[in-house]
């Protein structure tokens, strides 16, 4: 492949549908934008993966939604993986990019540097936001951390949350010239009433297939399911395979029709006026609680790195008032 194909498709998500299946879908690949997410920290191995796979859930659902302004993901547990927390940013203007942020917390003295990143999460809860700007009531959504992933998690928030029977294929790595990280993601299309079987989950959790509303649907979500299952890495992260290679591969028998392109990258939304406002409810107390000995305000995103200094006699709503009554 030449350099300019393996550009062409990189840090791009690739809406497609099954039409003989009434499946549709996702195909991401998400390189220098997981890169420039994963610079912002210095985090171990284990935590990485926990990002990295986070990133990818989010760059396949943000664009699955009809989005005005923002989607997130919050994975928080009891485990020294505290919170890993993701934004994606719908496109300001058509043609432009999605924008994907992530960031996590830890406890590095209970983490284990060698195990399995999804175990240092331990018992918590998947959710998913929604916020669709000022005007708007934002949406959130969540179900217990399930599963062996966070991918089998997000499958379980949209059959238990949505009824949306999902499945998702992730894969990621860092290479020599940095990280490769791709996924596919498959949802069956709204459309008859599901159908509850009643053998659900001991845990009272759905399943995809509990959603599924006749035979047809059955095998179809199946055969789909079967197909995806033989994807390889490489299929996945690339950069020799195209997507649509990738789908063509896959799904050639259940007719496979591909939309355009959506780019990807990352992106933080923080910036002084942010910080202030968010730093406005505080009162003269609190703010001069925050001042450092060297007479400032000091903030930090946690997403970027941002480090912010402020004035603390222009802070804070309380104390703006105070000064303004002393006249």
């Amino acid at each position: 492949m030449s350099l300019g194909s393996k550009i062409a498709w990189d840090d791009t998500v690739l809406p497609f549908q099954l039409d003989r299946s009434d499946i549709r879908g996702r195909v991401v690949r998400l390189d220098g934008t997981l890169d420039k997410i994963l610079a912002q920290h210095d985090y171990p191995p284990v935590i990485e993966a926990l990002v990295a796979e986070a990133a990818i859930l989010t760059a396949l659902i943000g664009p699955a939604i009809k989005l005005r302004w923002k989607l997130s993901l919050q994975i928080r547990g009891d485990g020294p993986a505290r919170l890993v927390a993701t934004d994606y940013y719908a496109p300001e203007t058509d043609g432009a990019p999605g924008r994907i942020r992530a960031y996590a917390s830890f406890d590095g003295e209970r983490l284990a540097g060698n195990g399995d990143p999804f175990a240092q999460i331990g018992r918590g809860y998947f959710a998913v936001l929604i916020d669709q700007g000022k005007g708007t009531t934002p949406y959130s959504g969540l179900t217990p951390i399930a599963g062996q992933s966070l991918a089998d998690c997000a499958q379980t928030y949209f059959a238990q949350s949505e009824q949306l029977p999902t499945r998702f294929a992730l894969s990621f790595r860092r290479e020599a010239d940095g990280w490769r990280a791709g996924g596919v993601m498959l949802q069956k299309m709204p459309g008859v009433p599901p159908r509850v079987a009643e053998d659900g989950e001991a845990n009272g959790l759905l399943r995809p297939t509990d959603l599924l509303a006749d035979e047809d649907e059955l095998e179809n979500w199946a055969r789909a399911n079967i197909l995806l299952e033989t994807v390889t890495e490489a299929e996945l992260i690339g950069p020799a395979i195209q997507p649509t290679q990738l789908l063509v591969r896959l799904f050639h028998e259940e007719a496979p029709r591909v939309f355009d392109p959506v780019p990807v990258g990352f992106g933080c939304t923080c910036s002084a006026t942010r910080v202030r406002e968010s730093l406005s409810i505080y009162s003269r107390k609190d703010i001069a609680y925050m001042t450092t000995e060297a007479g400032v305000v000091t903030a930090d995103c946690q997403f970027c790195g941002a480090h912010y200094e402020f004035d603390p006699e222009t802070l804070g709503l309380k104390a703006q008032e105070a000064k303004g009554d002393d006249g």
